[in-house]
């Protein structure tokens, strides 16, 4: 009987560490989204625990894909840029011959994004007047921004059934610049 209630004992301990050391983890994420040039040293003092724990924590963050990159986020016009546009497309996916999803169009609009260094954001979605995809881009001017634009129509013209942007001046005054530092996270 004894041992029974140890093991029930033990397995409720068990839970209540694991769930502290959740805690502890969505503690260190958050601390680093606000600032990620914080020491381990510093973030150690924040959750109360040791320098070589925190850095472990912190490895097991990025193992397990919850860090993705570490990033800073630079001021744009500064570095020359004065439009962000969010673009809102409606594509044709599916092969005209089969009717089947085109995997091969799929394939190369994955390539084209993800070389296309304008583009700093683009995904697969759903919503707006039935718009599947979005894309946000960086563009020096309208003209860069008009240049981008025809380069994507020629690329891609025969399948966009739909386009919409929404162009952001980078000039014009923000309530709130991105950034993910107030960014709050629960479980």
């Amino acid at each position: 009987m004894l041992r029974a209630v140890s093991q029930k004992h033990l397995k409720v301990f068990e839970s209540i560490i694991q769930t502290m050391s959740q805690d502890r983890m969505i503690l260190l994420l958050h601390e680093l989204i606000k600032n990620s040039k914080r020491s381990d040293r510093d973030l150690a003092k924040i959750l109360d625990v040791s320098q070589p724990t925190l850095t472990r924590m912190r490895k097991r963050l990025e193992k397990e894909g919850y860090i993705l990159d570490y990033t800073a986020i630079p001021n744009m016009t500064k570095l020359g840029f004065e439009i962000i546009a969010f673009t809102f497309l409606n594509i044709d996916r599916y092969d005209p011959k089969t009717g089947g999803l085109d995997v091969a169009l799929g394939e190369r609009a994955h390539k084209w994004v993800a070389h296309n260094s304008k583009i700093i954001f683009g995904a697969g979605g759903e919503g707006l007047e039935g718009k599947n995809c979005m894309m946000i881009s960086a563009h020096r001017d309208f003209t860069d921004f008009t240049d981008f634009i025809s380069d994507f129509r020629a690329q891609w013209g025969a399948r966009i059934k739909s386009m919409d942007s929404f162009l952001v001046s980078l000039k014009a005054k923000m309530p709130k610049p991105f950034s993910f530092r107030n960014l709050e996270i629960t479980t």
